[in-house]
């Protein structure tokens, strides 16, 4: 690209000169200069010409001095950098220029060759500082797109709650905190029937957009086939089936899948490899589910998936959990663990759906001391108060 040099100063000689010098860089476009007789029209070209690269001027000059036009200069905030010409006795001026923001200086009486390498240093800062601008303007264009992500991730997932209020029979609420902008865990829940509550919770492989994206495909797909009403090993199957058969990338997810008869109270799941739910007794008892021994989704195609199932008494809740939660360390690279998770779900054993997530939140939270958070923490809780008679 042309470089455009800027010369301010009010020897007339000056011109002649520096055409005659640069001429081969002028011919073949490496340089363009333009001139100025002062500091007041320089700063009109300037204003009018924001291509202009480098301002080379002097600092004894009528009108506007060269001084002047350095504070001038920085008000504009321009990406251009500004070498001061003066006779070497000059110092003191040539001290002050610096301090104004100059960024080199050479001497009177000019030597051309001092002033080529002069131009040649100033220009590869120009151009770092171009590049870093280009790419402080691409990061805040992907920040941006991030933003967007987040939001749109975010509201595919359920965030009303009560999302049921007119079921007294259930008490639901979840969360989740992306580590990143984006993340690769997900819930949801949703009747199946008039009686069946389907939820489930999953983990993706990885990070950031890949896994958010592998996270939306996985959710709409649990979604589609849960509606068909089967039961959880059959739903994991199908999709499973379709998880594996265009996954270039080799992701894969864990995912629990519960049906929930809010009729009986019995809960039939299966686990796809996922962190095996607490089982709530609301009279007393806190311990995970019997695991099914199944693999993650997204591995190997035509796998059978067992199921499981338990009763909940009213009052009796399940508690879904990625290990964003198990695995979140504090300062001294300690996992909070599946034991400090049990200790905090018995402390909230009989309370809110709500209450019980924001405690093992804050329960991590503490324990994690202001630790960075290394992945997604996300929680599903499930309560389910008994068939609602009215």
């Amino acid at each position: 690209m042309t470089v455009r040099i800027l010369v301010v100063d009010d020897e007339p000689d000056l011109e002649l000169l520096i055409r005659q010098r640069f001429r081969r860089q002028i011919r073949e476009g490496e340089y363009d200069f333009l001139f100025a007789r002062d500091g007041e029209e320089a700063l009109r070209t300037i204003q009018e010409d924001h291509d202009i690269d480098i301002v080379l001027t002097d600092i004894n000059m009528p009108v506007m001095d060269g001084l002047t036009l350095l504070m001038k200069l920085n008000e504009l905030n321009l990406i251009l950098k500004a070498v001061i010409v003066s006779a070497y006795g000059d110092m003191e001026n040539i001290r002050t220029a610096m301090n104004r923001g100059a960024f080199d200086f050479i001497t009177k009486p000019i030597d051309f060759n001092d002033l080529e390498i002069t131009i040649q240093k100033t220009l590869r800062l120009i151009r770092e500082l171009k590049r870093a601008i280009q790419e402080h303007r691409q990061l805040l264009a992907i920040q941006r797109e991030l933003d967007i992500a987040n939001h749109i991730q975010q509201s595919v997932l359920p965030q009303k709650f009560p999302p049921f209020p007119e079921r007294k029979e259930l008490d639901i609420h979840a969360q989740m905190i992306p580590a990143r902008e984006v993340g690769g865990d997900f819930y949801d829940f949703f009747f199946v029937d008039e009686e069946r509550l389907a939820f489930v919770i999953g983990d993706v492989s990885g990070k950031g957009i890949p896994a958010a994206l592998f996270m939306m495909v996985t959710r709409t797909l649990i979604k589609s086939q849960a509606m068909e009403g089967g039961e959880p090993g059959h739903c994991l199957y199908v999709v499973n089936n379709h998880l594996t058969m265009n996954n270039a990338e080799e992701m894969f997810v864990t995912v629990f899948y519960g049906i929930l008869n809010t009729r009986t109270g019995v809960l039939q799941y299966g686990n796809g490899g996922h962190n095996p739910p607490y089982l709530i007794r609301c009279k007393g008892g806190v311990a995970p589910l019997e695991k099914c021994g199944n693999l993650a989704l997204g591995i190997f195609d035509n796998r059978p998936y067992i199921i499981k199932t338990v009763s909940l008494e009213p009052g009796d809740a399940v508690f879904l959990f990625t290990d964003g939660i198990t695995e979140a360390e504090n300062k001294g690279r300690e996992f909070y663990g599946d034991a400090r998770l049990q200790q905090a779900l018995e402390r909230f054993r009989c309370a809110s759906a709500r209450e019980t997530i924001q405690g093992v939140v804050e329960d991590v939270r503490g324990f994690s001391q202001g630790a960075p958070q290394s992945d997604d923490i996300t929680a599903l809780c499930v309560r389910y108060l008994g068939k609602d008679e009215g």
